[in-house]
């Protein structure tokens, strides 16, 4: 379902696909670390591996939150990692005009969940040729996210994704609803599972996003179990040190066992 990307073609596996990287682009010797050691544990184990990080956040709650080293010199980076590692990649726009320039660098073009319903946004990232992930806003329904893929198929492009991330439970709290997952597979697309930020607790009253890492290995084997193309984790070699979403990231060293226990359940289910 994925054979479109640069670079995953020679994967022959039924694996469920994994995006996987930092929240942001920190430092080239963080991205490099965490990309080799993922795409040879993906290698390993034959999933197919798309190359994950943000080069600006965009959506911070605090005006002196870390949002980046700056936008052209972190899409470098996230271009460099597919160059020389051979893996398709992936990064957040948040507005139309950013679409074209990160288009330059990236393979795959993430909408924000907040911004799922942005229009002009769907259009640009669909113009642009690149495969378009939609997150699904906390506020929407799944089956509401049918009208965002019809946005990008009339815009010419028929390489969408959907991705489910959670919904506001209260205030300050996610919830997963395990059937959105069949229910947006509906659309004839992939459908992920973003398992970082469904863990989420949102604007605390420290002003740094809490979470709920203990539940990762939870939220993934539940995923997997109800059919989920792929997954999508945010990993560390030091969650306490990463400069945004420690509190909700994966260990890069717990990643291993995560994976192999994820791919005994994708064969039982198969």
């Amino acid at each position: 379902m994925i054979k479109h990307l640069p670079n995953i073609q020679h994967i022959n596996s039924d694996n469920f696909f994994l995006i996987a990287g930092p929240c942001v682009v920190e430092t080239e010797a963080i991205v490099f670390e965490i990309a080799t050691t993922v795409k040879s544990l993906c290698n390993e184990l034959q999933i197919p591996y798309i190359f994950k990080a943000s080069y600006r956040k965009a959506n911070r709650s605090r005006l002196d939150s870390f949002t980046g080293i700056g936008d052209e010199k972190a899409l470098e980076l996230i271009a460099k990692v597919g160059q020389q590692l051979k893996v398709p990649t992936l990064t957040d726009i948040h507005t139309a005009e950013e679409a074209s320039l990160a288009a330059k660098y990236v393979d795959v073009l993430q909408i924000p969940a907040f911004l799922c319903r942005q229009t002009d946004l769907l259009v640009a990232a669909a113009k642009t040729g690149k495969t378009v992930n939609i997150k699904k806003g906390q506020f929407l329904a799944p089956e509401s996210m049918k009208f965002g893929v019809e946005k990008v198929r009339q815009s010419g492009n028929d390489k969408v994704w959907l991705t489910e991330r959670g919904a506001m439970f209260g205030y300050q709290d996610m919830i997963v609803d395990f059937r959105g997952i069949p229910e947006m597979q509906k659309n004839n697309v992939p459908v992920v599972l973003d398992i970082t930020h469904s863990l989420q607790q949102p604007n605390q009253s420290s002003g740094v996003t809490g979470g709920k890492p203990e539940l990762i290995a939870t939220i993934a084997k539940a995923g997997i179990a109800v059919g989920a193309d792929g997954i999508f984790i945010e990993t560390h070699p030091d969650p306490s040190k990463a400069l945004s979403d420690g509190a909700n990231m994966l260990p890069l060293n717990k990643l291993e066992t995560l994976l192999k226990q994820l791919i005994k359940i994708r064969k039982a289910i198969r």
